[in-house]
């Protein structure tokens, strides 16, 4: 039988330093547990603007949508911010989105109990949090039609439109639903059915989907500026929280800074199933290019190499190995390796990018 393939696109910035460390644990796998991929490698972002004047190219994309699941690492950085809009790096980032059709965007939030006292919180607000957040990816505000800048009277107005059809928050409840049932069996949903008719579409189509074929799993409904406070506040009481485009960014951004390091944090991006049953999908770390650090060995490789544990998880169906994977990360944690974004200023010496790829490979051998 041929084996998975994976396209990576390392990216701009520290996407392929990090990226260097999650190639190493690929190649662990293909070694020690018969799990071997086909790898393929090209650019976006940045790198591509840089060779080829566009922020994905056309084969680039071809390859992607062939691929059984695609790794990114990170996009931008300040060079390119004078760029025309239809040209910045990230305008490659949402090209894979909207082409691959990657609907479902899901943004864990976990506290590893080694790192409870860097989130801004107290310690028992935050220590042993897991929660998932589903964030509609190819609709909303982002997307609608029309936009843009346009002169009225004697003044500017910018115009975004809000816009979601029944069968967009279907297939984005379903999401949630069916990952709820792997975890707590519990969803909240969150909109603005209180200011905004999407809003009340929203809550609607949620519901009816409930109703209809998860009447098993628990379901709540939300605002959404209630649900950033209450994140904040007790963000223990959730378990999957699904969301629009729009409140799914802020919202996730928020859930990610309770743990306490962006540098922790990976994401899954899935589209609709292919024949075989397994979704397009794309998994990147949450954190940016971070081109300040770039090229200096101090980037934490840790949520790029989650990511991947996200993708042996759900376009590969290997929990058991994806397990394996998380818990080496736990306890290269647990025994004090920190890169510098983990440190404190009394922590000592903070370890490098490779230094943190050798722990957890180390870990990996340990778990054999």
């Amino acid at each position: 039988m041929a084996n998975p393939t994976l396209l990576i696109l390392a990216g701009d910035g520290i996407g392929p330093e990090v990226m260097d460390q999650v190639v190493r644990i690929i190649d662990w796998y293909g070694e020690k547990r018969s799990l071997a991929f086909d790898v393929e490698h090209d650019l976006v972002g940045g790198a591509a603007y840089d060779k080829h004047g566009t922020p994905l190219h056309d084969d680039t994309m071809v390859k992607a949508l062939a691929a059984d699941a695609v790794l990114l690492g990170a996009v931008g950085g300040p060079k390119y911010d004078a760029l025309d809009f239809s040209v910045k790096p990230e305008r490659g980032l949402l090209r894979l989105r909207k082409e691959m059709d990657l609907f479902s965007n899901l943004r864990p939030a976990q506290c590893f109990d080694a790192l409870a006292d860097f989130s801004s919180l107290k310690k028992d607000i935050v220590a042993g949090l897991d929660i998932m957040i589903v964030r509609e990816l190819t609709s909303g505000v982002y997307f609608g039609e029309p936009r843009g800048i346009f002169e009225e009277g004697n003044e500017r107005v910018g115009i975004n439109t809000q816009r979601y059809t029944e069968s967009e928050i279907d297939r984005v409840a379903r999401s949630a639903f069916e990952l709820a049932r792997r975890r707590s069996n519990k969803v909240c949903s969150m909109e603005k059915a209180n200011v905004m008719e999407s809003g009340i579409l929203w809550r609607e189509v949620v519901q009816k989907v409930h109703d209809e074929d998860y009447p098993d799993v628990e379901l709540t409904h939300m605002y959404a500026d209630n649900g950033a406070m209450q994140l904040v506040r007790a963000p223990k009481q959730f378990d999957v929280i699904v969301t629009d485009n729009l409140f799914g960014d802020i919202l996730s951004d928020c859930a990610a800074m309770l743990t306490g390091s962006l540098g922790m944090l990976p994401s899954a991006s899935l589209g609709a199933p292919n024949a075989d049953g397994r979704p397009k999908a794309l998994y990147e770390p949450v954190h940016g290019s971070a081109p300040d650090i770039a090229g200096q060995g101090k980037a934490n490789p840790i949520a790029c190499i989650l990511s991947f544990a996200m993708a042996l998880r759900y376009s590969f169906d290997q929990g058991e190995e994806a397990a394996r994977l998380e818990q080496a990360v736990e306890q290269v944690l647990a025994d004090g390796a920190r890169t510098a974004d983990l440190m404190g200023p009394e922590d000592g010496t903070p370890i490098s990018t490779t230094e943190m790829g050798d722990a957890i490979l180390a870990a990996l051998d340990a778990s054999l």
